[in-house]
């Protein structure tokens, strides 16, 4: 295992070796310390699956559907989960990154030491998905997406693009939004209690006051 850092979140994330792993593109349900590259499984239907220890790169995961089950230490690199469904996963000890949620559908997923870098959610769904540990996304686009019930304290949105992104009862006590643009961010100013934002991010946070306020601003 290794730590990363971002901002103050340490993130305990695996530290495979492709040599130790055996390879395979079969998806029966269940992998350990798989290597998986390149394989297809489009509109796959997974129930109760858990994949422990293995490397996930370039695999066709879209349109999916995953019911249960879990991530345990898995690296998953340029990975497609378009318009994929996640219901009641657990994800943790994981590092995402370049991967694409387009449209992704994730509905009480459960997320524990994980990072996404790089990672596009651009109209993608969270609903009732809970941080229970370290949790990060770091250059991550989540534009047009809709956030609904989630339980998110102390994770960090570093960074990140969250342009049209709609908040609604959301929790994100103590999370750290510093380097990630606050215009055009959609949520009631209740959502962002107790976050921590940099300087340059004040002019954003007024926009927002200002409209959730309707206020009028004169000049005169």
């Amino acid at each position: 295992m290794r730590t990363t850092t971002i901002g103050d979140v340490k993130v305990l994330l695996p530290d495979l070796e492709p040599d130790d792993l055996d390879a395979t593109t079969d998806l029966d349900g269940n992998l350990t310390e798989a290597l998986v590259d390149g394989a297809a499984w489009h509109g796959s239907h997974l129930e109760d699956a858990r994949i422990r220890s293995s490397l996930i790169t370039g695999v066709d995961l879209s349109e999916s559907t995953w019911e249960a089950g879990s991530l345990y230490g898995c690296e998953i690199t340029r990975t497609d989960f378009s318009g994929a469904t996640l219901t009641g996963i657990t994800i943790e000890r994981c590092a995402i990154t370049g991967s694409r949620f387009t449209g992704t559908r994730l509905t009480d997923v459960r997320l524990k030491d994980v990072l996404f870098d790089g990672c596009r959610f651009d109209y993608a769904t969270f609903q009732r998905v809970t941080a229970a540990g370290s949790v990060a996304f770091t250059d991550c686009t989540l534009t047009n997406g809709a956030w609904s019930s989630c339980r998110l304290p102390r994770i960090a949105l570093r960074s990140c693009d969250l342009t049209g992104l709609e908040m609604d009862s959301c929790q994100l006590d103590g999370t750290d939004l510093r380097g990630s643009p606050l215009q055009g961010l959609k949520t009631p100013l209740d959502n962002l209690r107790g976050v921590t934002l940099g300087e340059a991010q004040l002019p954003d946070l007024t926009q927002l006051a200002v409209a959730a306020l309707n206020l009028t601003v004169r000049n005169d």
